[in-house]
């Protein structure tokens, strides 16, 4: 058995590309248009580690009511080599951080379409530092 990948249903294909890609750093690896079925297949994955994937799922009419995340999905999880410049990329591109690395070693954030993303510091926490030691949680992850 092997891992493929985990599907996220987008409701605006640029708005999500713009939050995994420019701001989470994912690379686009291919990309399928479904005319017939009316929906586009984007798969990404971080650099260096093409095995998982997430795949975003954008169907071309608009939903009829906001899609919803389930009782069983939880979040996506990214080791990074650095929170803390992950972070304030993240805020220089607009994106909330939603709970700040604190304790330098995760934060949480959200998509467009509200998936939450875990951020995880590779190896031992980073030291407390400012803005983040004091930065309060901001809505829901």
């Amino acid at each position: 058995m092997k891992y493929l990948h985990t599907m996220v249903r987008v409701t605006d294909i640029d708005a999500s590309l713009a939050f995994y890609c420019g701001g989470l750093g994912l690379k686009e690896l291919k990309r399928n248009d479904y005319p017939a079925g009316r929906f586009t297949l984007v798969f990404l994955a971080a650099p260096g580690d093409e095995e998982a994937q997430v795949e975003l799922t954008f169907n071309w009419d608009p939903p009829a009511e906001p899609y919803g995340m389930g009782r069983a999905f939880g979040h996506l999880a990214y080791e990074v080599d650095d929170i803390y410049a992950l972070c304030a990329h993240l805020q220089a591109n607009g994106i909330t951080i939603n709970r700040p690395p604190r304790d330098g070693r995760m934060a949480f954030v959200r998509s467009p379409d509200l998936v939450s993303v875990e951020l995880l510091q590779k190896g031992a926490a980073l030291p407390p530092a400012e803005p983040w030691a004091s930065m309060p949680n901001t809505g829901v992850w």
